[in-house]
């Protein structure tokens, strides 16, 4: 059992949800949650719209929700959720390790793909990187699904250009091919509280609230493209 609660959440518990159509899949996720004393698990759902209804009620700091699901699929929960709660996490839970679904992922606002073979301490590892902000993806997997995306999104004419720094375009890089906050310091030589402060502002600039949608929109932009994240 741990009892290092995530940084920014030691004040109170983080409040998680669970949404699995499966029974088995939901006691499996709650038997590694319950626990853990800096998690509390408010609610359960058997399919995506009772995960809508209960983050509407309930508002829980993170959800965990299976891609495939009856009744509104995980993507379209994922992406009902952050359109409705922008500061809701949704950590997506799924059997296949495929391009296009961390792409749809990624566009939905997931902050964290992971796979239901997850062990335990990576489970709780991912919850923790997730609630202080950072996306917890597979690298290799988010570049390849990134280039997809770049290949398939033409630069829109007319919208507003964003002006970003050069570092933190440097930022803007690192973070698109999955590198965490410590990573990227390390290879700009910066502090990891530099590197959050950039995080920050990037954030801001291109108006989106978390780490993946920030790929998204700047590929949307035009200002990363394939050789990017080569």
């Amino acid at each position: 059992m741990s009892n290092d609660a995530p940084a920014l959440r030691k004040s109170r518990l983080a409040r998680l949800v669970i949404a699995d159509d499966h029974e088995l899949a939901r006691a499996g996720l709650r038997t590694m949650l319950i626990g853990e004393t800096w998690v509390e698990l408010v609610g359960e759902a058997r399919n995506g719209r009772e995960a809508l209804s209960i983050c509407r009620r309930l508002q829980p700091d993170l959800a965990l929700v299976d891609v495939r699901m009856p009744d509104l699929d995980g993507l379209s929960t994922c992406r009902s959720i952050k359109q409705e709660f922008p500061l809701i996490n949704v950590i997506l839970i799924t059997m296949h390790e495929n391009p296009q679904y961390l792409l749809e992922a990624l566009k939905s606002g997931a902050s964290g793909y992971v796979l239901k073979d997850i062990t335990q301490r990576e489970l709780l590892a991912t919850v923790r990187r997730v609630l202080r902000g950072e996306a917890v993806l597979n690298p290799e997997i988010v570049v390849r699904a990134l280039n997809r995306l770049s290949n398939k999104t033409p630069l829109q004419p007319g919208l507003s250009p964003v002006l970003v720094s050069p570092r933190e375009l440097e930022v803007l890089q690192l973070l698109a091919q999955g590198q965490t906050n410590r990573e990227i310091a390390r290879a700009l030589i910066v502090s990891i509280s530099t590197v959050k402060i950039h995080v920050e502002h990037i954030l801001a600039k291109l108006g989106v609230c978390d780490r993946t949608q920030a790929a998204v929109r700047a590929i949307e932009l035009g200002l990363l493209g394939p050789s990017s994240r080569d």
